[in-house]
């Protein structure tokens, strides 16, 4: 039989936060991590974490409005943008699906700044040299087309 490695400190519990738990919390942080040597702001952080439950599935975003409205800005945000458009599949041709991905965003405090939705394709469906390389998703950041520009100048 293997013995356990000696650790200064088995048997000793660890203090833990308990913040008030959202029912759908299945799996709280307090019950298995301790915050006792974190920061006060990074502790607020942690517990904040353990508060909101993310969907795992758009029945369960959808129960949420705040969810729901993370969901409809990212659609608006597609239509304006152009992203997509609705085409005919060809014959013999199965459409590549997609689904939701849900995260949420902090501010520096540890305080909840909004609720984001992200519509992605499933990458996992396609198959390579077939429909591999005809996902086309534009996203560029402002610095890199900032380098671009500096980069067009600079070499003429």
């Amino acid at each position: 039989m293997k013995r356990l490695p000696y650790r200064h400190n088995r048997g000793i519990l660890m203090p833990t936060y308990e913040p008030e738990l959202s029912t759908k919390v299945k799996y709280p942080m307090s019950n298995y991590v301790s915050n006792h040597h974190l920061s006060e702001s990074n502790e607020s952080f942690v517990n904040q974490l353990s508060t909101i439950a993310i969907p795992n599935n758009v029945q369960e975003a959808l129960a949420d409005p705040r969810w729901k409205a993370a969901m409809n800005e990212e659609m608006k945000l597609l239509q304006k943008n152009e992203t997509w458009e609705l085409v005919e599949c060809p014959p013999g041709k199965k459409p590549i699906g997609c689904c939701w991905i849900y995260t949420m965003k902090y501010k520096a405090d540890g305080s909840i700044e909004r609720f984001k939705a992200r519509l992605v394709v499933k990458r996992y469906t396609q198959t390579y040299g077939i429909d591999y390389t005809e996902t086309f998703a534009p996203v560029a950041k402002i610095n890199t087309i900032r380098v671009l520009l500096s980069l067009t100048g600079n070499l003429n």
